[in-house]
């Protein structure tokens, strides 16, 4: 059963996930049309939580593809077990089998390895399958991942072609770090991520620490906002403001502007290079405060 974009949108909040109208969208179009989906934008903005975050909306198994440089496809889709196909070898070469027996045993499911792509499309329920920042993988892997997210099928030459057992729900994230083939995007759906609002943010916090005070988690989003406007090499993600809001917390902060020391110490949250640590000075630490309503 198809959710309405509503009900995807309160589904996710019951998770922990605050989407906005777009996103809702974007994931009941996914639903409903049954087609993969891009979700683009910066590090840290929540493109990830969005595939966790669907996998417990459907009580689905989340099936988890991290891309990196020089994936391939047995690292994506299967391996064989040479160490027990070896050791099986062994065992028989004294029985007389003749070798074409061998091989065929040998390379039959007993010794097949599943990764992420095989195991998705063989799960009698649909899970999500969450192929994590492709843009880090190169033009031949993504040239491979043509075939499955048309068909959902792929060849083993050994065994033939597998079929998928159930079609699941594919996320694909990008950072943007290079650009993706039409063809990849003709394939998908697609949305693009940005930093939350500062409203939203502050809902953010309070779905995730229920305990802080509005007020608090306010003036913690307007903070962070501010932060971001500053010429940083890396612009704190979501999952630093929550970092920083539990650090706010545990301190038993109430009020940003009558604590500036410990808000500008504890920044370590939000600023992970040393030049952006080395930018953020007192001074400016002083000068976001006011911004702070």
């Amino acid at each position: 059963m198809t959710l309405k974009r509503e009900e995807i949108a309160e589904k996710l909040a019951a998770v922990g996930y605050v989407a906005d109208r777009d996103l809702a969208t974007a994931l009941w179009l996914m639903e409903f049309l049954k087609r993969p989906l891009l979700l683009e934008g910066e590090a840290g903005v929540g493109k990830t939580e969005v595939g966790k975050a669907l996998a417990a909306v459907h009580g689905a198994e989340l099936i988890r593809l991290q891309c990196y440089e020089g994936l391939d496809q047995n690292a994506a889709l299967y391996e064989w077990n040479y160490q027990r196909q070896l050791l099986a070898i062994k065992t028989r070469e004294g029985t007389g089998e003749n070798a074409d027996d061998i091989e065929e045993h040998i390379f039959s499911e007993k010794y097949l390895l599943e990764r992420p792509l095989l195991a998705a499309i063989r799960r009698e329920r649909p899970p999500v399958l969450l192929i994590d920042e492709v843009d880090r993988a190169d033009e031949e892997f993504e040239a491979f991942l043509l075939e499955l997210l048309s068909d959902f099928q792929v060849s083993i030459p050994e065994l033939g072609t597998i079929k998928a057992t159930s079609i699941p729900r594919v996320v694909l994230t990008s950072n943007g770090t290079r650009e993706l083939s039409d063809a990849l995007r003709r394939r998908c759906l697609y949305h693009y991520i940005d930093f939350p609002e500062v409203d939203r943010e502050a809902t953010i916090i309070l779905t995730r620490l229920p305990a802080i005070d509005v007020a608090l988690a306010l003036q913690i989003a307007r903070m962070v906002a501010a932060i971001r406007q500053e010429d940083l090499r890396k612009v704190p993600g979501v999952a630093e403001t929550l970092d920083w809001a539990a650090t706010l917390v545990g301190l038993d902060i109430h009020e940003l502007r009558q604590e500036p020391e410990a808000v500008h110490e504890t920044m370590m949250c939000l600023l992970k290079t040393h030049e952006d640590r080395a930018r953020v000075t007192r001074e400016v630490t002083e000068r976001l405060l006011g911004k702070v309503a």
